[in-house]
């Protein structure tokens, strides 16, 4: 839809996210478009945020963005979903429907794939990889990732019966393994490690070893920037190559701006943008 010069409102939910690059990502993708976007930042936990998330309809809000920890809260919250909101149980982008409400996607998992095999030349079929955390991350980007055909995934989380219970909603698409965090030396190396956990934000790296990786392997952050630098100075320690996800954040935003807007925008000039520090 072309929405011309009309003012298009929408904003990001989650906590915290002050720091957050996404009114930034947004102007730039409007800018490509000559479109006039007011990109909000609305931070709110669990229990403020169906009541924020009315108090941003009733403003004109059509489109938002959905970050920790309210991913899951979106998918309940949103009266109608897409079939892989379903499976995730997890939402990362609103759009409002006129005679529907809240309709739910996810684009974390084609953000990822976009930026893995698009911007970095990333194989995953017949590879092994271990993802660190099964939280809503994870949720949103295991359905992309077993679709690529890889020969085993690994999950690693403290709360078994949480990545148990992810596990049964994905298993059957691939082979899916489920462990504790203390079974991991023992499942050998991989091709490919995610890191889902929000370590990072604590200044704090998973406990990761060089046994863990392959020959060529690499290691793949969810976090960018302040959140993502104590892992890359580990990997660093280890000689491993690292990549953050300030590329997923990119793809998968854009992604969003097209579900909002019909716009696809293009995301490496936005991507060296950031990296160059012009936002």
């Amino acid at each position: 839809m072309d929405q011309g010069k009309e003012l298009i409102r929408l904003a990001l939910f989650g906590e915290p996210i002050s720091a957050s690059l996404s009114p930034s990502i947004h102007r730039m993708f409007a800018d490509q478009f000559g479109l006039k976007v007011d990109y909000q930042l609305i931070e709110t936990g669990a229990a403020g945020f169906p009541q924020a998330l009315k108090d941003f309809r009733l403003a004109g809000g059509s489109g938002c963005n959905i970050t920790l920890p309210l991913k899951r809260e979106a998918w309940q919250l949103a009266e109608s979903a897409s079939e892989a909101v379903s499976q995730a149980q997890a939402a990362n982008t609103l759009v409002y429907q006129p005679a529907s409400g809240w309709f739910a996607h996810t684009t974390d998992g084609p953000g990822l794939m976009a930026d893995l095999t698009g911007n970095h030349g990333i194989e995953l079929f017949d590879r092994r990889i271990l993802i660190l955390g099964t939280g809503g991350a994870t949720a949103g980007i295991l359905a992309d990732l077993l679709a690529a055909k890889p020969r085993q995934v690994v999950m690693v989380n403290r709360d078994l019966d949480r990545a148990r219970g992810l596990r049964q909603r994905f298993g059957s698409l691939a082979s899916v393994v489920v462990i504790p965090w203390s079974d991991l030396p023992g499942y050998g190396n991989f091709d490919l490690v995610i890191n889902a956990t929000s370590l990072g934000h604590l200044g704090q790296a998973p406990p990761l070893l060089p046994s863990l990786f392959g020959r060529e392997a690499l290691c793949y952050d969810l976090n960018y920037f302040k959140a993502g630098l104590a892992l890359k100075v580990r990997c660093d320690e280890m000689r491993q190559p690292y990549i953050d996800g300030l590329g997923m954040l990119v793809e998968q935003a854009a992604m969003s701006f097209c579900i909002w807007t019909g716009k696809q925008p293009e995301t490496r000039v936005v991507i060296d943008a950031i990296k160059s520090g012009v936002s």
